[in-house]
């Protein structure tokens, strides 16, 4: 153990310890931008820098390890001068050319720059602010770059190299003239992007953020001439209250009912009824391909962003993609038919809203292979500030229920938000469709959690086990496909783009005040307890989905069903 002496308080840290990880032990804050505690150790923006033992030179806590007898002040005359000098640097560069920025700024509410001018006590700016005149990007149908309000932390370049393993930021040029862009500035939209939107999660300015579609939105609730009908995913539900204050993983599934209703949709349903139609197109795909020994594994294709990955890096595995649409799409495309039909209303004046904890799931609402079925994607940070400008609280709202007909819930839809949780709701029906029986413990343990990479076997009959695997985060998608190609064996595999699955996608309200491993820790248990309270858990079971197949698709895998709620996918190489 290490034995220092920090502000005055001794503290005991383990070896390799640095000195911001020992000054948070003992509640003693240093500011830092650059800093994200799941990414490498950048050192760029020098705020966090401390005295050390009286040296000339003061030393970043972040890069700097913990050593027996160090005498460390973190927040001395000296070090404050330094430390308010920085940061006039830094919030010179950033663009504030534009009076009303901060309040149109998608980090309004949490800006890492307002947090971090408190923490440091600014009380003058010294420096006239610099416009680098930067043309925004828009290239990109899900996110958009604003370079001008960039301070080169470098956290998404890492984010995007270190955490999902694609690497599409870089810096150009020195000095003031740095710039993170992509590829030969191609823009967001032009380059291997896969649109999770962990960049913006990790982006401390609002440099980068979802496009938005709530004003889109807005008109089409105010045409008296739409049906306008909104769908929410599983992990929006134990995420939605974060931006009223409430903590991460409480349940708000009826307050968003509420919310939405009051905001003028004309149908509110659950995007839980299309994930149990995924179950069952896709795990009668698992089973067919299975019994037959045809293009195994199945891979999981629910995740846009994973699609996308494996168009551009593993196109020759495109073959062993399930073709089952991700139930965002199932539900566009069921809106617009057998609602329609069942609600009398003109397909042509339906307007098909989402609310996701996707960014990615914009590019996919755009892509042609789905015939514009969903016309609008909120993220869960765009829906909260719509439902806040509507002067309404989530957190004092009543429960409601979801509409009749597309809003019948289970919990095998509910764990969807979750790593794991397409993997165990697919097992717990394709267990049914195999032997005609039900699987008694249908809590499939291994495959939940936050490790990234999972696998398990889960026996069958006396004839079959089935052999399946896990991947969150895009690196470690990678690896597991690395790990078929060198042969494994698996017959089934569900990729999520993000860390965590859907509770940690790039749409999910942004968190300073705890680790993303902590926020999605509570997520992850608000899902699983929905689940373990519902006493419907199958997907198989649904009366609603029963009903659907007896009255308009026919059976699982019918034409019909091929037709609507089947896609494939396109190679699309390196750039």
């Amino acid at each position: 153990m290490k034995r220092l002496e920090i502000d005055n308080i001794e503290v005991e840290v383990e070896p390799g310890t640095t000195l911001l990880e020992a000054a948070r032990k003992i509640n003693v804050n240093i500011p830092t931008l650059c800093y994200e505690e799941e990414l490498s150790i950048f050192g760029g923006c020098r705020l966090c820098v401390v005295e050390v033992n009286g040296g000339e030179l003061l030393k970043p806590a972040c890069a700097t390890e913990a050593d027996d007898g160090m005498i460390v002040k973190t927040h001395s005359p000296r070090v404050r001068e330094v430390r308010q000098t920085l940061f006039e640097l830094i919030i010179a560069s950033h663009d504030i050319s534009c009076e009303l920025n901060c309040l149109t700024c998608t980090r309004q509410s949490s800006c890492e720059l307002r947090v971090v001018a408190e923490d440091i006590g600014i009380s003058r700016m010294r420096l006239n602010p610099i416009y680098r005149g930067l043309e925004k990007d828009f290239s990109s149908h899900s996110i958009v770059r604003e370079p001008n309000k960039c301070i080169t932390c470098d956290r998404c370049i890492r984010k995007c190299e270190e955490i999902q393993g694609i690497g599409i930021f870089a810096n150009s040029a020195r000095g003031p003239e740095t710039e993170v862009t992509t590829f030969q500035d191609k823009g967001m939209g032009n380059v291997e992007c896969t649109n999770c939107g962990q960049c913006i999660i990790s982006c401390p300015t609002g440099a980068l953020h979802e496009v938005y579609h709530s004003e889109g939105v807005w008109d089409a609730l105010y045409d008296e001439n739409k049906h306008v009908v909104v769908q929410t995913a599983p992990a929006v539900r134990v995420a939605i209250a974060e931006p009223f204050g409430a903590e991460p993983g409480t349940v708000a599934t009826g307050q968003l009912v509420s919310a939405l209703k009051r905001l003028g949709f004309d149908g509110v349903f659950d995007t839980n009824f299309t994930a149990y139609l995924t179950i069952m197109e896709e795990g009668t795909e698992v089973v067919k391909r299975v019994t037959e020994n045809d293009n195994l594994p199945v891979l999981t294709s629910c995740s846009p962003g994973w699609i996308k990955f494996i168009e551009h890096f593993y196109p020759d595995y495109l073959k062993n993609l399930s073709t089952a649409k991700s139930p965002q799409q199932m539900f566009g495309a069921l809106a617009k038919t057998y609602y329609a039909e069942q609600a009398g209303v003109d397909p042509e004046d339906i307007v098909v809203v989402s609310i996701m904890p996707c960014t990615a799931k914009k590019f996919e609402s755009r892509r042609p292979e789905m015939n514009g079925d969903v016309d609008f994607v909120l993220t869960t940070r765009e829906a909260g500030m719509m439902i806040k400008s509507a002067g309404i609280n989530i957190c004092d709202l009543p429960e409601e229920n979801y509409d009749n007909l597309m809003g019948v819930s289970s919990g095998a839809g509910d764990i969807f938000a979750a790593s794991g949780g397409v993997m165990e709701a697919a097992l717990r029906s394709a267990y049914y469709l195999i032997t005609g029986e039900e699987l008694e413990d249908i809590d499939i343990k291994p495959v939940r959690g936050l490790t990234g990479l999972k696998k398990a076997e889960v026996p069958i009959n006396e004839d079959l086990t089935l052999k399946v695997g896990v991947a969150h985060g895009l690196s470690n998608a990678r690896k597991m496909m690395e790990l078929i190609k060198e042969g494994e064996e698996f017959h089934f595999v569900e990729f999520m783009a993000c860390p965590g699955g859907c509770i940690g996608g790039g749409g999910q309200p942004i968190r300073a005040d705890m680790t993303s491993e902590e926020a999605l820790q509570k997520r992850l248990e608000g899902v699983y307890s929905i689940d373990s309270s519902k006493k419907m858990r199958r997907s198989h079971e649904n009366p609603m989905i029963q009903k659907l197949y007896d009255e308009f698709l026919g059976k699982p895998g019918s034409h019909k069903a091929h037709k609507l709620l089947h896609t494939e996918y396109t190679a699309r190489g390196l750039n």
